[in-house]
C-alpha cells in the first residue's frame, strides 16, 4: 500500500502514470498561453468553479499572496486564526507584497468565535 501524506505538495511523488503523463505532455511557453496542459488545467478548473477564467499558479504560497493583493488596499489589515498557513509561514509575504498586516485572533479547531472577530476590527480612526 502506497503511502499518502496530505499535509504538503511538497511530500507527494509522482507515480510511473503521472511521469509517463508528465514526460509525454504537449508544452509551450505559458506567458504565451502555449503551454496546453496548464490552458487544459485552467479552462477546466474555471468551468468547475464557474467563473470567466482561472489562474494557475506554482504554489499554495503565491495563490495565497494574488488573493490578498487583489482583495485588499495599502493599509488594510487582515483578520486570520493564529494558527493559519498565512500567518504562520508567510507572515511578512502580506505586508511586503501588499501592504497589508495579518492579525491573528484563536479559534476553536479553526472555528473563530464571531464576536472575536468582530472585537478584532479596529475601529476607524478617522471617524
Amino acid at each position: 500500500m502506497n503511502k499518502i501524506d496530505l499535509r504538503s505538495d511538497t511530500f507527494t511523488t509522482p507515480s510511473p502514470q503521472m511521469l509517463e503523463a508528465m514526460m509525454n505532455a504537449n508544452v509551450g511557453d505559458d506567458v504565451y498561453g502555449e503551454d496546453e496542459s496548464i490552458n487544459n488545467l485552467q479552462d477546466r478548473v474555471s468551468e468547475l468553479c464557474g467563473k470567466e477564467a482561472a489562474l494557475f499558479v506554482p504554489s499554495g504560497t503565491m495563490s495565497n499572496q494574488i488573493g490578498l493583493a487583489i482583495n485588499t488596499n495599502n493599509g488594510d489589515e487582515v483578520i486570520t486564526d493564529a494558527d493559519a498557513h498565512i500567518y504562520y509561514y508567510e507572515t511578512a509575504g502580506p505586508s511586503l507584497l501588499s501592504r497589508v498586516q495579518i492579525r491573528p485572533i484563536k479559534s476553536n479547531n479553526g472555528m473563530p468565535d464571531l464576536n472575536e472577530i468582530e472585537d478584532s476590527i479596529r475601529k476607524n480612526s478617522k471617524n
